[in-house]
């Protein structure tokens, strides 16, 4: 590839292609079901904004807006430009008005984030601009613009606070309790933000392969000749469907730390979606607009939530959520179950006599599992 071909940075220059634009769009058309609902619950509450202004006052978001302000790039049209345009453009495409300040920090971690309340600023790190290509990095951009639009930025204010106040009141037992619960609620309707702030990088780049080859190398790093999407998506399905009732459990306790979906769960969801009617209605025009945000109905949103969650219960692979699909479905024999889900864990063990105990699998006369 000649010297022409590539910019400042030695990355290949990827040819401009037409991309629809979105105009008035709501972020109720990408959201998560889980993550739209709470939203709409809280875009409903009198106050709500007063409130959180306040919250925000009370956390170092100022403080944050200075150190990116003294110690980063500031993106533009003379420093990074190539992200200068990917953020006009991904603001262009989803209809931000305002264009949010965007900075690159020094940091070997691949890491992007958008804080703020009033006014939003995007900060990604240089280990994520090395890492990427400009396809890859445009459904990042979009990604981030996504969270703004949204406005997510309230996920992080709330999770901060709480965090802090569990730390202070470490002490009193029940507490920190009560707190920790509704960190763990919070960190959970994070990780669906998240989702849905991929769905928005997707309809900013238009390019799954990309949105899902940048969460590739999230994972793996840059190389990628050594890497290949459809496999990575295979380890979704394997990580989905494997293992038994342990690994069920041991997935929810690795999971409940994080802020973040699992990447190759996230490329799974956003391949699914990608696949969806709900996609290819936005990309047709038919999308809920900004205007009639005021009109959202908190117990339909719910609703769809609740149904969202039922239906990957229902279609997941994972033995917990098939046992929870059987229950809910009217299966029966509920140990019989438990004991094949766990492999065997659950056996009683051998009686005095050497023989084994009475409804374990080496027992002659035990009645046998129901299919």
């Amino acid at each position: 590839m000649s010297e022409a071909e590539r910019d400042q940075g030695g990355r290949e220059r990827v040819p401009s292609r037409q991309r629809r634009r979105f105009p008035g769009i709501s972020s109720r058309a990408y959201e998560h079901p889980a993550d739209r609902s709470a939203l709409v619950a809280l875009r409903r509450l009198s106050g709500f904004d007063t409130v959180f202004k306040t919250l925000s006052g009370l956390l170092p978001e100022r403080s944050l807006r200075l150190l990116f302000l003294s110690d980063s790039v500031r993106v533009s049209d003379r420093q990074f430009a190539h992200l200068h345009d990917m953020l006009r453009d991904a603001c262009y495409i989803l209809d931000l008005e305002k264009v949010p300040p965007m900075y690159v920090t020094q940091n070997p971690q691949p890491n992007a984030m958008c804080i703020g309340l009033d006014e939003p600023i995007i900060v990604v790190t240089t280990g994520l601009v090395e890492l990427l290509d400009e396809e890859e990095m445009r459904a990042v951009v979009g990604h981030e613009v996504g969270h703004a639009l949204s406005g997510h930025a309230v996920y992080r204010t709330i999770l901060l606070f709480l965090t802090t106040l569990a730390v202070k009141v470490a002490w009193i037992p029940l507490g920190n309790l009560a707190i920790m619960a509704l960190v763990t609620a919070l960190r959970e309707w994070f990780r669906k933000s998240e989702l849905s702030a991929d769905r928005a990088g997707l309809l900013v780049g238009q390019d799954p392969r990309a949105s899902m080859r940048g969460l590739m190398k999230i994972a793996g790093g840059n190389h990628l000749h050594e890497m290949n999407v459809d496999a990575f998506l295979e380890q979704a399905e394997e990580y989905d469907a494997g293992g038994d009732l342990r690994d069920s459990v041991l997935k929810i306790l690795n999971v409940l730390p994080r802020s973040h979906p699992f990447t190759t769960v996230r490329a799974a969801e956003l391949k699914r979606w990608a696949e969806s009617r709900d996609y290819q209605r936005i990309v047709d025009g038919h999308y809920p607009r900004r205007e009639d945000d005021k009109e959202a109905r908190v117990r339909e949103s719910f609703r769809e939530s609740a149904s969202s969650y039922a239906s990957d219960v229902k279609t997941s692979k994972d033995p917990l959520m098939k046992l929870v699909s059987d229950l809910a479905g009217g299966a029966g024999d509920l140990g019989g179950r438990v004991r094949r889900g766990f492999n065997g864990f659950t056996s009683a063990p051998p009686s005095k006599d050497g023989k084994a105990a009475p409804g374990t699998p080496d027992d002659p006369e035990a009645t046998p599992d129901q299919p």
